[in-house]
């Protein structure tokens, strides 16, 4: 498992009855997570103590509860500033495991030796972005929401970043891929956070388990005659690590070498001293 361990913003305190307990910066969140299905005493006091409490809905969706929490603050990874907004769905703009795979990347961009140009897929508010040009790449920022895209510039203003070289676009990232093939443009390396289920600007439906192995073949062809990697992430349930491997073993490596790694991701939990698991990521990196 690959975990990120370097926050110090960021912290799951705690963990019970389908529910996490996090501090994000000076604030404490209690959200719901499918993953939690073991029931342990809710004694630490930040359960109690809470500043904010998504309550999930027996007929789906739910809302947020607040008890003084202000309706934005930041969040800092190393040298990056993260703003945070609780909206819809439980979400606050991050996902804080995605760490272990900024650090992994961000090694290999400063280790290439070269200008890297990384194409950043279903990007959200930028944590990869930001990673990617903070390490040294020049990064194409695609997402289908306009306002994701617009808090990730946020992000890079407050990362001090404004001025990088990130061009940032909202289209449908299937779309976007298939045009980029035929103007010919390609890149050193691909990123992808793909929804499991998802609507583009023009009401394209994207259904993980039946888009992402095609939208992989297409994105093959958009990589350069010196690739440096390829990460794909999945919080889908079904696609397991071993699922990624496969695919990504078939679409790259038996036509351009390299090898795929493939693990879980996690984050540790202070109170259990035990690791939490956040989906599953997939790489893929060329090997001269």
């Amino acid at each position: 498992m690959w975990i990120a361990e370097n926050w110090k913003d960021y912290e799951v305190i705690d963990t019970s009855s389908g529910e996490k307990l996090e501090r994000w910066g000076k604030y404490l969140l209690v959200r719901p997570d499918p993953q939690v299905i073991w029931s342990t005493p809710k004694d630490h006091s930040g359960w109690k103590k809470r500043n904010g409490h998504y309550h999930r809905s027996n007929k789906g969706g739910g809302e947020w509860e607040f008890f003084d929490l202000p309706e934005e603050w930041s969040i800092h990874y190393g040298e990056l500033t993260f703003r945070l907004k609780p909206f819809s769905f439980k979400h606050t703009g991050l996902f804080p495991e995605q760490a272990a795979n900024w650090d992994w990347f961000s090694k290999l961009i400063k280790d290439a030796g070269r200008p890297i140009k990384v194409l950043n897929l279903f990007a959200y508010t930028g944590g990869a972005t930001l990673s990617a040009a903070k390490a040294g790449a020049s990064v194409t920022h695609v997402d289908a929401s306009k306002g994701m895209v617009n808090w990730a510039k946020e992000n890079a203003v407050s990362s001090r970043l404004a001025d990088a070289p990130i061009r940032w676009l909202v289209d449908d990232c299937v779309k976007f891929v298939e045009r980029e093939i035929r103007r010919g443009n390609h890149y050193d390396a691909v990123i992808m956070d793909p929804p499991s289920y998802g609507r583009g600007p023009g009401g394209e439906v994207w259904k993980m388990e039946e888009s992402i192995f095609p939208f992989l073949t297409l994105v093959s062809q958009l990589l350069s005659d010196r690739p440096l990697f390829v990460l794909l992430n999945s919080y889908t349930t079904g696609l397991q690590p071993a699922v990624l491997s496969y695919m990504m073993n078939t679409v790259f490596t038996n036509r351009l070498g390299g090898r795929v790694e493939a693990e879980e991701i996690g984050l540790p939990v202070t109170k259990s001293s035990l690791i939490l698991p956040c989906g599953a990521s997939g790489r893929w990196i060329f090997e001269t």
